[in-house]
């Protein structure tokens, strides 16, 4: 591979994306049949001149769920606002946000399954009527108080789909599924990325980069800012592919992405549960991590991989696993006890 990123970013994309985020569909990578779907629903909803249709986005972290609202937002020529589930704590938090968009406007809530359920209950007609019933006053003396909306787009994006109440789920217009992306997507994202940085590199060395990005533009660029740390001060700000294997060593990446957490997960499963099955809690607490972390962050790849298997007992280490880890399959697996 000949190919060479100029290490002079272009100044509009400077200008335009500080944030190594692409602002129009066009620039957005991977992700096809997403994107195929949303340009003809945003084409149609201009030429009706109608805001878009609520949608709802949902896969692994780090696969472009905020990036594409903020296409979306780009997209329509409309405004967007940004929350979270979480920092929505009561019904009063939810209103002073909506009132105060606009026609066609963009609402973002990212982790909407974490919203609270009183807040959700309050979002319905929102969603569906574009009302805010609103309650003033208590006891015998309260008035309820119906409050229209302009008509605006919620989009919402979640790491577990299944965890959104089905209400919820029924108001969204339109639905799509983040997934993985392959190793020529990430190589493009990272030549982007690289432009955009000023950077250096071959592509040999952007080749390494993207077979340790677990398929997730997130972490691609992450680990690209990490060996351009590196670069600089070992290599004269040249990525290339020695200085990649080198700085990624370091990370202790391995050649296909699994960093030092990954390896602590398998091999607890091997060497402390036999294999397994064993409980999602008691992987989470043998390796100091929370369990919410190891189910949303690492499992995905680890599946993806065919590392692990879930079954209904627990998660089971597989004989690719035991090959990554150098070790024999099934070799001195304690037999589990039986219930009687």
């Amino acid at each position: 591979m000949e190919r060479i990123i100029s290490a002079k970013p272009r100044e509009e994309d400077a200008v335009l994306d500080k944030g190594l985020r692409p602002r129009q569909l066009v620039d957005f990578v991977g992700q096809d049949k997403v994107k195929d779907n949303l340009s003809i629903a945003m084409a149609a909803a201009r030429g009706r001149e109608e805001a878009l249709d609520h949608t709802l986005l949902y896969g692994p972290p780090g696969l472009g769920k905020t990036t594409l609202a903020y296409i979306i937002a780009a997209e329509m020529g409309v405004n967007i606002k940004i929350t979270s589930g979480p920092a929505i704590e009561r019904p009063g938090d939810l209103a002073a946000i909506i009132t105060n968009l606009g026609k066609g406007d963009v609402l973002f809530i990212d982790e909407i399954h974490r919203l609270p359920r009183v807040v959700e209950e309050v979002l319905y007609p929102v969603m569906e009527d574009f009302a805010l019933d609103i309650v003033i006053g208590k006891g015998a003396g309260a008035k309820s108080l119906r409050l229209n909306l302009p008509r605006f787009t919620l989009v919402g994006a979640t790491t577990r789909f299944a965890m959104l109440s089905p209400p919820l789920r029924e108001r969204f217009g339109a639905v799509y599924r983040l997934d993985f992306y392959g190793q020529d997507a990430i190589e493009i994202i990272l030549e982007r990325s690289a432009r955009l940085l000023g950077l250096q590199a071959d592509g040999d060395g952007l080749e390494e980069i993207a077979k340790r990005a677990r398929g997730t533009p997130r972490v691609a660029n992450r680990l690209l800012k990490r060996v351009r740390d590196y670069a600089e001060v070992m290599a004269q700000g040249v990525i290339t592919k020695e200085v990649s294997l080198e700085a990624l060593a370091r990370l202790e990446v391995d050649s296909i992405g699994l960093d030092d957490v990954d390896h602590k997960i398998l091999r607890t499963i091997v060497e402390k549960f036999g294999g397994g099955p064993v409980g999602l809690d008691t992987i989470a607490a043998a390796i100091s991590e929370e369990a919410d972390t190891v189910m949303d962050v690492y499992e995905p790849y680890l599946l993806q991989l065919s590392f692990l298997d879930r079954t209904p007992r627990g998660r089971v280490a597989t004989r690719f696993a035991y090959e990554h880890l150098g070790l024999e399959y099934g070799k001195d697996k304690p037999e589990q006890p039986s219930l009687w």
